[in-house]
């Protein structure tokens, strides 16, 4: 039999570490350039990022979205009030970061 098909060896745990490391680095560095910068509105002549901006009439709009369940009586009647006022406020401030900035 010919084993000269085999004559290398494999790469040690070390190298194989490096190379990982290596790519990892590489993915991170490519996933991170969109970040270089961030939204932000001049407010008053103090720049706020837009991500604030939207979580906070968010909240309002929830609270807002409260003020009506109650009226209407169906704020009762909600399984677990904390986690559906959660997910609207996340669905809130969501629908106004694409409609503002979408």
């Amino acid at each position: 039999m010919n084993s000269s098909r085999c004559s290398k060896p494999w790469p040690s745990l070390l190298q194989m570490r490096g190379q990982w490391r290596t790519a990892a680095t590489l993915a991170a560095t490519a996933a991170l350039t969109a970040c270089s910068a961030s939204p932000s509105r001049n407010i008053l002549g103090s720049y706020f990022p837009t991500w604030m901006i939207c979580a906070l009439l968010g909240l309002l709009g929830v609270v807002v979205l409260r003020a009506v369940l109650g009226k209407a009586g169906i704020d009762s009647a909600l399984p677990m009030p904390v986690v559906v006022y959660l997910c609207m406020w996340i669905t809130v401030t969501l629908a106004i970061w694409l409609l503002w900035l979408g």
